[in-house]
């Protein structure tokens, strides 16, 4: 199951938080679902010069709260707010509602999946040998910290007449260890002759209630996390 599934969706509720947390009924869950789908793409559309990892939207009530984690927080503000004051209007427009932005910065951009996996596709849409750029990836990737990286790209490699698949990997990504703190990442390159996709998951180590990324012993014996009564949030959220 571990290499079958997005690893983000797999560690919900034990290593990763839901990226949309509300709760709403039947008639209004599609509304706001596609309400949420169209604030991300605004922002990666307009915004994504200054390197956005993810979007988290909180709803309580009337509320909406956005949380946009970015590599170059500055470039999302702006001169004195002009951006972000733009960026909360545009997203009022949308969401038909009153929002709060709050602006998060990655230290380590190089340890962010996505972010990885759009600095390979720029890469790449400039017709750079896809060898070179995957394995400079995967060196930033563990000299930034992880404990292991994989890259995978697909589609008419260097122009090639037959799309193929090309794999690379630093290190280990144990994708079946739930309490591993695995990242992923995907996006296409626009290319002369048709898109690439990208794939990337990052392996950071191994992730303990109360305590931060770490590579202890859970790590060889690969052990699954117990999920306490209460500890998980509903559906939908």
């Amino acid at each position: 199951m571990g290499q079958k599934v997005i690893p983000t969706s797999l560690r919900l509720g034990i290593t990763e938080a839901w990226r949309s947390r509300w709760y709403a009924g039947k008639k209004e869950f599609g509304k706001l679902l596609v309400e949420d789908r169209t604030a991300r793409a605004h922002i990666k559309k307009n915004y994504g010069f200054a390197g956005i990892a993810k979007v988290e939207i909180e709803r309580k009530g009337n509320e909406v709260s956005v949380l946009i984690s970015a590599a170059k927080p500055g470039l999302l503000i702006g001169r004195k707010g002009a951006e972000v004051d733009k960026l909360k209007s545009d997203l009022e427009d949308v969401l038909g509602r009153a929002a709060k932005i709050e602006i998060k910065e990655v230290s380590k951009p190089e340890l962010s999946a996505q972010l990885v996996a759009e600095s390979i596709a720029e890469q790449l849409s400039k017709r750079a040998s896809f060898k070179r750029t995957m394995k400079k990836a995967l060196d930033m990737t563990i000299e930034a910290g992880a404990k292991g990286a994989k890259v995978r790209v697909a589609g008419r490699l260097g122009g090639s007449e037959m799309a193929r698949r090309e794999q690379a990997s630093l290190g280990s990504i144990p994708l079946h260890t739930l309490q591993a703190d695995v990242d992923y990442g995907f996006t296409e390159a626009p290319t002369p002759y048709g898109n690439i996709g990208i794939k990337v998951w990052v392996y950071k180590g191994i992730l303990t209630p109360g305590k931060e990324t770490t590579d202890g012993p859970d790590a060889k014996t690969s052990q699954v996390p117990q999920v306490h009564a209460g500890s998980s949030q509903g559906p939908g959220q």
